[in-house]
C-alpha cells in the first residue's frame, strides 16, 4: 500500500514546484510594476540627472580633489552650477515669454476692438514689396467688422494653446529642479552606483560588460559635449552680437538660442527676429549687421564645432539629433530636449556594438563592412 502511494507523491512534487515558481514570478512582476509606477513621474528627471552626471563626471572629480576629497561639498557645487547655467536662465526665459505673450495678446485684442490697426512704419521700407504690403494691410483693416470678428475668434484657440504650452514649460522647469536634486546624490554616491551597475551588467552581458559600459559612457559624453557644447558656443556668440547691436534682453535671447540650437533652423529664428525688431526701430544698419553676424558667426559654428566635438567620442547623424530633441519634448516635456538625443545615441551605439560583436563572433563568416552613417 505504501509503495503505491510513493509515485503519486513524487508526481505531485513537480506540480508544487511549478506552482511555487509561478508564484515567485508573479511576486517579482508585481514588485517590478509597482516600482515602475512609483518611479514613473521621476523618470525624465532621473534620465536628465544621469546624462548630466555622466558627461560632467571628470569635472566633478577634479572639483572634489580641490575640495580635499569632500564629495558632498563638490556635489553641492556641481548642483549650484546647474542652477546657474540651466535652471535659472530657463526660469527667466519662461517668465519673460509669459509677460510678453500676455502683453501682445492684450495689444492685439485692444486693436481689434478699436477697429484700427495701422501698418507698422517699417513695412513700407521693405524694398520692392513694401508699398504693396501697406496697401494690402489697409484694405484688410478697412474691410469691416468681419475680419475683426474672425481674428477675435482665433484669439481664444491661440490663448488656449499658449496656456497649454505654459503648463508644459512649467512642468519641465519642475522636472529640471527635481533633476538637480537627484544629481546631487548621483554625484555624491557615484562610485557606489557604478559598482552596482557594473555588477548588473556582468550578470547580463558577461565579459562584454566592461566594453559595453565604456561605450555607453563615451557615447553620452561625446553627444552631450558635441550638441550642448555647440549650443553654448552659439549662445555666447549670439549674446555678443545682441549686445553690439543694442538688442534688449540679450542674455535671455542668448538662452533662447542655446535651447533652439538643437533644431537646425532654431538660431535663425532668434537672430532673425532681432534683425526684424531692429528694422522696425529704424536701425537698418544694425539689422544688416545682425543678419551678417547670424549667418557668418552664429550659424556657422554649427558646421565647425559640432562635428569636431561629436567625432571625438560618437558619430551621431543630424537626423537622429533632431528626432531626439523633438521626440524627447513629446515624450518627456521641456526637459526631453536634453534627454532625447543622448538616449537615441546610446541606442544607436549599442546596435552598432551588437552588430560588430556578432560579426566578430567565432564561426561567423566575414562580411564586408558597410559604410557608417555620417
Amino acid at each position: 500500500m505504501t509503495e503505491s502511494l510513493e509515485p503519486t507523491v513524487e508526481s505531485s512534487r513537480p506540480v508544487a514546484q511549478r506552482m511555487q515558481q509561478y508564484a515567485q514570478l508573479a511576486a517579482v512582476v508585481v514588485i517590478v510594476v509597482g516600482c515602475y509606477l512609483v518611479l514613473y513621474p521621476f523618470i525624465p528627471a532621473m534620465l536628465f540627472a544621469a546624462v548630466v552626471c555622466s558627461s560632467s563626471w571628470g569635472l566633478f572629480v577634479r572639483l572634489r580633489r580641490i575640495l580635499w576629497g569632500n564629495a558632498t561639498v563638490a556635489a553641492l557645487a556641481m548642483c549650484l552650477l546647474q542652477v546657474l547655467l540651466v535652471v535659472g536662465p530657463s526660469i527667466l526665459i519662461a517668465a519673460s515669454l509669459s509677460s510678453n505673450v500676455s502683453a501682445m495678446a492684450t495689444t492685439i485684442s485692444g486693436a481689434l476692438e478699436s477697429g484700427t490697426m495701422a501698418p507698422p512704419a517699417w513695412l513700407s521700407s521693405i524694398p520692392l514689396v513694401g508699398d504693396y504690403a501697406v496697401q494690402y494691410w489697409q484694405q484688410v483693416a478697412s474691410s469691416g467688422e468681419s475680419v475683426a470678428s474672425q481674428a477675435k475668434g482665433l484669439l481664444d484657440p491661440a490663448r488656449g494653446f499658449l496656456v497649454a504650452t505654459g503648463k508644459a514649460a512649467g512642468q519641465g522647469l519642475l522636472q529640471l529642479v527635481l533633476a538637480v536634486f537627484i544629481s546631487f546624490f548621483f554625484y555624491r554616491d557615484g562610485e557606489l552606483l557604478m559598482t552596482s551597475i557594473r555588477n548588473a551588467f556582468e550578470r547580463l552581458a558577461g565579459e562584454l560588460s566592461g566594453d559595453l559600459i565604456g561605450t555607453i559612457q563615451n557615447t553620452v559624453t561625446g553627444v552631450v559635449h558635441g550638441i550642448f557644447g555647440t549650443a553654448l558656443a552659439q549662445a555666447m556668440v549670439a549674446v555678443i552680437g545682441f549686445l553690439f547691436a543694442g538688442v534688449p534682453a540679450a542674455f535671455l535671447l542668448g538662452m533662447g538660442t542655446f535651447l533652439l540650437s538643437l533644431v537646425p533652423i532654431g538660431p535663425p529664428l532668434i537672430w532673425g527676429g532681432a534683425a526684424i525688431w531692429l528694422v522696425s526701430e529704424g536701425q537698418t544698419g544694425w539689422a544688416i549687421f545682425m543678419v551678417l553676424w547670424g549667418l557668418l558667426a552664429i550659424s556657422s559654428i554649427d558646421n565647425v564645432v559640432k562635428p569636431f566635438l561629436i567625432s571625438r567620442a560618437a558619430n551621431l547623424p543630424l537626423l537622429l539629433i533632431v528626432l531626439g530633441a523633438l521626440g524627447g519634448v513629446v515624450a518627456f516635456g521641456f526637459i526631453g530636449i536634453f534627454i532625447g538625443p543622448p538616449v537615441l545615441a546610446v541606442g544607436l551605439t549599442l546596435l552598432q556594438f551588437w552588430i560588430a560583436r556578432t560579426r566578430a563572433a567565432p564561426g561567423t563568416p566575414d562580411k564586408p563592412d558597410t559604410p557608417g552613417v555620417a
